[in-house]
């Protein structure tokens, strides 16, 4: 690599949310590939053709002039599933993507187009086969992200899922032992990563998700947010608990219906000191296949005057409720990094979260928010009944989850972290190259 010319970085990856949608992994691969272009890098994005109509966001990426666009069908079979979420489709589509996308990447290496590839999940499952047979070495990093096909703590797998995960996990256990480096998203996520993976600590780099402070700040209305709150009949004056995901069983919604209606019934009949401790709402931001069974969850449990659920929203919109929640609860059972939490902290909102995944290392119980057991009604009622009403505290706690993204969770540092392990690898290529060459000379 010429040290005057731009670093030239293959992203390979099963979707990103220009393209293809909203998504942990699509926002993440979306403000990744915005601000490698925007450091001079030079990006060959390797993912699904589009499938979503082109907007000024799709626009900016695909026209940059420092960008190629090499499009990769992705072949499902019927009744397989959506959007490649359901069991059947990650292991039979997936896999099959992951090696002709791979063989994609592969073939720009071999042709000196590319000075590093950067693979997300098993999309890079060509790349990874064909590696090992090369000449060339160009450096592989491997995001392996929330690794949901091998579980976690307080994520609960039948021996029938956990054999139908299997060929997922084969395919991103054979991208990480040809990876030069595995990032793990958080520190809490790296014991994770070495043994879902069968791989040694010292081949792992944490490299947090990250938000974009700039685009949190802009959307930042706090007229916006009153708007949402007069529109859905919330008054000023209310408590308001806000959870953003998708509506699945493992992000654990209805332990929180559940912990709600514990606090809902605690109350009855008391006196309220502040005026706060009854008059709280529930509002939750997203879609899934478990919504039905929540709006019917919640009406058995005496919380649906309580509970507004909002949908699937713009972004502007989504940020809005930040800006004008009391509290952001994250009940997840299992989670890889969690944007949402994130940026709930950018908002300045203090957060209650589960103790999995890379949770514990933005959530600092007593200074930003609390952390329970994942699943545990109980302890996430009795850390809400702390929480509703302290205005003074939250406040603070709030302030100080924007300083822990400010320090350690903003793409202007960690782009930086990431640009410095690109950087290190091709030097590691390189020296590599030289001592090979001697040898053969």
């Amino acid at each position: 690599m010429n040290q005057m010319s731009p670093l030239r970085i293959a992203i390979v990856t099963r979707a990103m949310a220009s393209l293809h949608g909203p998504g942990g992994l699509e926002r993440h691969v979306d403000d990744l590939v915005r601000h490698l272009l925007a450091s001079g890098t030079a990006v060959t994005l390797i993912t699904r053709p589009s499938t979503r109509g082109v907007d000024s966001q799709q626009s900016e990426i695909l026209n940059h002039p420092h960008l190629t666009f090499h499009p990769i069908s992705y072949r499902t079979f019927p009744g397989f599933g959506y959007r490649g979420t359901t069991i059947l489709d990650r292991n039979s589509a997936y896999p099959f993507f992951g090696w002709r996308a791979g063989r994609v990447a592969a073939r720009l290496a071999q042709d000196g187009q590319i000075d590093l590839v950067h693979g997300h999940g098993a999309s890079v499952l060509g790349f990874a086969r064909t590696r090992q047979l090369d000449a060339y070495r160009v450096p592989f990093v491997l995001n392996p992200h929330g690794m949901e096909e091998f579980g976690g703590r307080g994520h609960t797998r039948s021996a029938l899922k956990a054999l139908a995960n299997r060929p997922l996990q084969l395919a991103v256990r054979a991208c990480a032992h040809a990876a030069d480096c595995i990032i793990a998203t958080d520190k809490a996520m790296v014991p994770n990563v070495v043994s879902n993976l069968r791989t040694q600590e010292s081949r792992v780099t944490v490299v947090p998700n990250a938000v974009d402070l700039e685009v949190c700040d802009r959307y930042a209305s706090i007229e916006l947010g009153r708007q949402q709150r007069t529109t859905n009949g919330i008054t000023p004056s209310e408590f308001l608990i806000l959870s953003v995901g998708r509506l699945d069983k493992n992000k654990g919604f209805d332990v929180l219906a559940r912990a709600l209606a514990q606090v809902n019934q605690s109350q009855s009949g008391q006196t309220p000191v502040s005026g706060l401790e009854q008059n709280w709402r529930w509002v939750v931001v997203g879609e899934g296949p478990e919504h039905q069974a929540l709006v019917k969850l919640v009406n058995q449990l005496g919380i649906g005057g309580r509970t507004v659920f909002t949908g699937r929203l713009s972004d502007a919109d989504v940020h809005a409720w930040y800006e004008t929640a009391s509290l952001f609860i994250h009940p997840t059972l299992y989670e890889g990094s969690s944007l949402a939490t994130l940026e709930a902290m950018a908002h300045r909102r203090p957060v209650i979260a589960t103790m999995v995944g890379g949770l514990p290392d933005k959530v600092e119980p007593g200074v930003s928010g609390w952390l329970v057991e994942p699943g545990s009604v109980t302890a996430l009622a009795a850390v809400i009944r702390d929480a509703i009403g302290q205005t003074e505290r939250l406040a603070t706690m709030g302030q100080a989850g924007r300083s822990i993204v400010e320090r350690d969770f903003s793409w202007n540092t960690v782009i930086k972290h990431l640009l410095a392990v690109y950087r290190e690898l091709l030097l590691r290529a390189e020296a590599l190259s030289h001592v090979q060459g001697r040898v053969s000379g």
